[in-house]
């Protein structure tokens, strides 16, 4: 088996129109009983999704499924576990902090239309209401020019497409999980008020980047916890690089604004290393941003999900 991206999940394409990230955490009441809904689930999950492709042939409908450590541990104790999947904990420094939340199983659906989006998470909550409690539920949109909700570019350091899938999706390092994903799941509220009393040239050095033209500044021009910086992770001198999505969410009539960050990768390592660079280094959009919740999910092959489908991860 190689890795063949045809057979992951949608974990490095494009963020999308409409969007909704839902984190689920299982109710523990019959394990018997949620490890047979779960596998349902999944069965009729992929249906779903071939279902609505097939009705909104244009809607772009793009979704990624993923499990908690501590779901994999309860659903399925006796099977394997990819390599780096672990419990996220919160990670601190001597001004920040990246709070961990609960969480078993993680949603990120996307589509050119809203409707497709409900759609979708409509039918799968059928299977899943029973055995499981709403964590969180964000509704996200794309912002003018695909830019983040501060207004700068997005995505400028992650991959291009045509390159992404070897930097989100497991390789033959771990053969049982190939063409999975880490996915590390986080929403930011930004106080927009404090952001946005920054002068123009302030910004640009915050972020490293240019607002208008995307053009990077030179070092010296930035600020030393400019967020490019403080994010960059490199391992025996080499830049790492994951898949990043900043998908902005808003309800502006009551001064709630923010972003829902979702980093899918290849080595949750690399993820975990960009995170704690950003608190060390003192990241500087974490000084107006309160960060509400982390947690780390993988995602699995579509073949593992027919696996999981059919039971034979909880034999």
């Amino acid at each position: 088996m190689t890795m063949n991206p045809n057979q992951a999940q949608d974990v490095w394409k494009d963020a999308g129109e409409h969007v909704q990230f839902t984190v689920l955490e299982l109710k523990r009441e019959d394990q018997a009983k949620e490890q047979a809904a779960i596998e349902e689930f999944v069965d009729r999950y992929q249906a779903i999704v071939r279902s609505l492709r097939i009705r909104d042939n244009r809607g772009n409908l793009k979704a990624s499924l993923g499990f908690s450590n501590a779901a994999w541990d309860y659903l399925f104790p006796d099977a394997p576990k990819p390599k780096e999947l672990e419990t996220y904990k919160t990670i601190s420094g001597d001004k920040y902090a990246m709070p961990a939340t609960e969480g078993d199983i993680f949603l990120h659906i996307r589509a050119n239309d809203e409707a497709a989006v409900y759609e979708l998470m409509a039918q799968c909550m059928l299977f899943l209401k029973d055995y499981t409690a709403v964590v969180d539920e964000t509704k996200g949109f794309r912002y003018f020019e695909g830019r983040a909700i501060i207004g700068f570019i997005d995505g400028t350091e992650a991959p291009q497409v045509e390159d992404a899938a070897e930097y989100a999706i497991v390789g033959d390092e771990d053969p049982f999980f190939e063409n999975g994903s880490y996915t590390f799941a986080q929403k930011w509220r930004h106080h927009m008020d404090i952001w946005n009393k920054l002068t123009t040239e302030d910004q640009e050095k915050a972020v490293g980047r240019k607002k208008f033209s995307d053009l990077e500044l030179k070092d010296a021009e930035k600020f030393k916890s400019a967020h490019n910086v403080a994010s960059q992770a490199k391992i025996n001198g080499v830049e790492q690089k994951i898949v990043r999505m900043n998908v902005p969410y808003s309800d502006p009539a009551v001064g709630i604004t923010g972003t829902y960050f979702i980093g899918y990768a290849r080595h949750w390592t690399v993820t975990k290393k960009m995170l704690e660079n950003m608190i060390e280094k003192h990241d500087y959009l974490l000084s107006f941003s309160d960060i509400l919740s982390g947690q780390l999910f993988f995602i699995p092959s579509r073949p593992l999900l027919d696996k999981i489908a059919d039971g034979e991860l909880s034999k």
